[in-house]
């Protein structure tokens, strides 16, 4: 059965509302990049995906072997440089990027509802910077909020790492000088083992409300998570546009809310009575952490311009290039 397409869009923001004015109604959030890439209208971090403004579209530009291969983990192991350009522009550390309405009304329904968790496919941290308890959010593809030793997996002390960040080099194990990844997920990486064990206790027959926001619902498992929706919760989707199981198995009781998920989110904060202290955060923190991100091609501009980049490109290339010269040596030896 298709999604239910004769409710007005009036009608569906009113749903959603009086669920959530209702202080015993249990919810869940589940996100992607879109939450993060416009704040109030003007771009905030690039997404990985899109055409064009996309992150691994402009990382094609880039000498590499794939636009994924700065986040794979056996190109990390033998080339760190890559990821640690890119850091540059979006470390938290280092670039100091703002929540937006989006996270801050996450953070509201926290405050009035019984929020149980936020399934985040995001790494940027900004779900925690709302002031919201890391028990209430899962970073299903981990995140820039700690890193760890790929040699011997020791927990790195933030201010060691943030040290040598800080200092343009690529940071280093104070345990076994292994090199110091960031948890996040990388290709090649399992999800963290809370992921599986809270989409398994949290997707019950009682929570009340699903919201699906900018998200392309096509990276697995997250995307699985919701067809794992029970027939007795109401499932939203704030989206640009539809996608994955609202696409291929849509449900009559579905929310389709196809717009920008601020704009969104700022009516249904204004039907629950929540404007004034939705405002009140995001103005708050504009005044203390008002910082946007580059573009996805300005970043990759940045690595281009990054000579230590440049440095590994070329004696990767010169490597490859005295592998070949041997092999024509060898061939010319056989010859003979």
């Amino acid at each position: 059965m298709g999604s239910n397409q004769s409710v007005s869009r009036e009608d569906s923001m009113e749903k959603i509302a009086n669920i959530l004015k209702d202080p015993k109604s249990k919810v869940l959030f589940f996100v992607g990049a879109g939450i993060s890439a416009t704040s109030d209208g003007e771009p905030l971090i690039p997404d990985f995906r899109s055409p064009g403004t996309g992150l691994f579209y402009n990382l094609a530009k880039l000498d590499l072997p794939t636009p994924e291969s700065v986040f794979d983990i056996d190109f990390f192991s033998e080339n760190p440089q890559p990821f640690y350009s890119l850091c540059k522009d979006l470390h938290p550390t280092l670039v100091k990027f703002p929540p937006t309405r989006f996270h801050y009304f996450m953070k509201l329904t926290n405050d009035h509802n019984q929020l149980i968790r936020i399934f985040s496919q995001n790494i940027d941290t900004l779900e925690r910077a709302t002031g919201l308890d890391s028990d209430k959010i899962i970073e299903a593809h981990g995140s820039f909020a700690e890193e760890f030793c790929i040699e011997c997996d020791e927990k790195a002390q933030k201010e060691h790492f943030e040290k040598q960040l800080l200092a343009d080099e690529i940071p280093k194990c104070e345990h076994c000088e292994g090199i110091l990844k960031p948890g996040i997920v990388f290709y090649g990486e399992q999800l963290p083992d809370r992921f599986h064990e809270c989409s398994d206790t949290d997707l019950t027959d009682d929570v009340d409300l699903c919201i699906f926001a900018g998200t392309s619902l096509n990276v697995y498992p997250f995307a699985g998570l919701a067809s794992d929706v029970s027939d007795n919760t109401l499932r939203v989707l704030i989206n640009r546009e539809r996608a994955g199981d609202f696409m291929y198995n849509p449900r009559k009781s579905d929310i389709l809310l196809l717009e920008d998920c601020d704009k969104i989110v700022d009516e249904i904060a204004e039907l629950c009575g929540w404007k004034d202290e939705l405002d009140k955060l995001v103005d708050q923190h504009k005044k203390e952490r008002g910082q946007h991100a580059k573009t996805a091609k300005e970043m990759v501009e940045d690595m281009k311009k990054d000579k230590k980049l440049d440095n590994e490109i070329k004696e990767s290339n010169s490597v490859i290039g005295d592998l070949v010269e041997d092999i024509g040596k060898l061939k010319i030896k056989n010859q003979e």
